[in-house]
């Protein structure tokens, strides 16, 4: 079940997660590749032809307007991903990789 928001095309999931509407493409998403890359939203439509510029548009409108919880949200993630890959130790290929000189 999702909610509607004031932004045309955004709903939040039960998660409380803005999503971009009949899709699966969370907001953080398309923010997380505006700060990777540098794209513009016409870069982003082109980058996923299945969303509408009006869709791109209201999904960074929505991020700018709530821009504090958002970058929380993702700091929260980046931190989970790091705890993850702490406790996960040192990957079987790279320890190949050094075993054979080429890392």
């Amino acid at each position: 079940m999702t909610r509607t928001t004031a932004y045309e095309h955004i709903v939040i999931n039960e998660s409380g997660v803005a999503l971009i509407e009949g899709t699966s493409m969370k907001v953080i998403e398309l923010v997380l590749e505006t700060t990777a890359h540098g794209w513009s939203a016409e870069e982003l439509q082109f980058q996923h032809p299945y969303l509408s510029l009006g869709q791109v548009h209201s999904a960074l409108a929505y991020y700018w307007d709530h821009a504090q919880e958002l970058d929380r949200d993702i700091e929260q993630r980046l931190a989970k991903v790091e705890n993850l890959r702490g406790s996960a130790g040192p990957s079987a290929l790279l320890g190949k990789l050094r075993a054979k000189g080429l890392v």
